[in-house]
């Protein structure tokens, strides 16, 4: 009996840490922007400072 006690125990400690650490994320704006990041490399101009690069 005394190791469901200490494995509910640990179990929630451990998610009391992942929600503590979904709040911080959420409250420092990791998640605002999930969109453009990943599209934001298709739309850059090319670059030209690459002199190897024929004609």
């Amino acid at each position: 009996m005394i190791v469901i006690v200490v494995l509910l125990s640990i179990s929630l400690l451990v998610a009391g840490g992942f929600l503590a650490a979904f709040i911080w994320s959420a409250k420092t704006g990791q998640f605002d922007d999930d969109f453009s990041p990943a599209h934001k490399i298709l739309f850059e101009p090319p670059s030209t400072a690459n002199p190897t690069k024929p004609s």
